[in-house]
């Protein structure tokens, strides 16, 4: 059983069904199964602590969604 599902008291460390979804729809999911999680967004290539922090989940985002303008 991999540490992305749930099975006899384990808890789920790793969403890999919220690739391609909106941050806001990501953060939905993943609090649907740790509630306490601490969720954190970054640009992918941000580089982070090494330190394990058992309630802080990352999402890496890469897209630009909207054109950029001056103004």
């Amino acid at each position: 059983m991999s540490s992305s599902t749930m099975a006899g008291g384990t808890e789920k460390t790793s969403w890999p069904e919220v690739v391609g979804l909106s941050v806001e729809k990501a953060k939905k999911t993943i609090l649907k199964d740790k509630p306490d999680a601490d969720i954190i967004v970054l640009p992918v290539g941000t580089p982070v602590p090494k330190d394990f922090q058992p309630n802080r989940v990352r999402i890496f985002v890469d897209i630009v969604v909207e054109t950029p303008h001056v103004g």
